[in-house]
């Protein structure tokens, strides 16, 4: 394992979080504090609890998962999309640096920075509400898997894109409104029972829920489930970038 390698690359993705400060942490903290004041005060105080939870309290674990989703997924396609667009992954393809070094390097530095965020915006809540973490180990667990997991799917969303454009087409298009429609604020089982139905083919539902889970020891599913599924997408995320570099796919064209 080339260790130097994986330093560089982390350290110099990590680097322009803070050449970026504002666009890369303040942007996201500010926006899930506008959804605390407007979900929070305005709904929260119509909507008094959730299955024994304040409400504001119930949206922090959807508010800090739908920042971590969008921001994982956004900081790895852009880190992986940079040295495409400019030229410079010839380098590192040409390079002794093995596939497992390149991931680490890049998709770590893209969860770090979603985990930075994730845990300012939890430090943030507590200006708003007042909630407990019921498993704090699990939270950090969870929050850390989640973040990896959506790292290596925006890798491969920045290897297949050829534009700018196309970054954005799966964060706003479809990974946003899933997380929206996920159980972020609310449950599932306010739902009618076609619409929960529904809602169970929408795979962002049991990551919400797990993650809510670890904080108030309730969710509308099992958290095997939860790690079962974040688990399996994964796997198929890692498979896939194992095939993207087998096989060349939009890196040497």
């Amino acid at each position: 394992m080339n260790f130097n390698s994986i330093k560089a690359i982390y350290l110099f993705e990590l680097g322009r979080t803070w050449r970026t400060l504002f666009q890369s942490i303040a942007s996201p903290v500010l926006s899930t504090s506008l959804y605390f004041v407007v979900f929070g005060s305005a709904i929260g105080g119509r909507m008094e609890e959730v299955g024994g939870v304040s409400y504001g309290a119930f949206i922090v674990p959807g508010l800090i998962m739908l920042t971590i989703l969008t921001e994982s997924v956004s900081n790895a396609s852009f880190g992986i999309y940079l040295p495409r667009f400019t030229g410079t992954i010839y380098e590192i393809l040409s390079a002794p640096i093995s596939v497992a070094e390149t991931l680490l390097g890049y998709v770590g530095a893209a969860a770090t920075k979603s985990l930075i965020i994730g845990l300012i915006i939890l430090a943030t809540a507590r200006l708003f509400v007042d909630y407990s973490v019921m498993y704090p180990l699990a939270m950090i667990g969870f929050l850390v898997l989640i973040s990896v997991t959506f790292s290596l799917f925006g890798f491969i969303l920045g290897i297949w894109a050829d534009g700018f454009e196309k970054l954005q087409i799966v964060p706003m298009l479809i990974l946003m409104p899933l997380t929206f429609l996920g159980g972020t604020f609310y449950s599932i089982s306010m739902l009618p029972q076609a619409f929960q139905t529904v809602t169970l083919f929408n795979p962002v539902v049991y990551l919400v829920n797990g993650f809510r889970w670890t904080f108030y020891g309730q969710a509308d599913f099992n958290i095997s489930v939860s790690l079962g599924m974040t688990l399996m997408f994964m796997a198929i995320c890692i498979a896939i970038i194992s095939w993207i570099f087998k096989t060349g796919y939009r890196l040497r064209s």
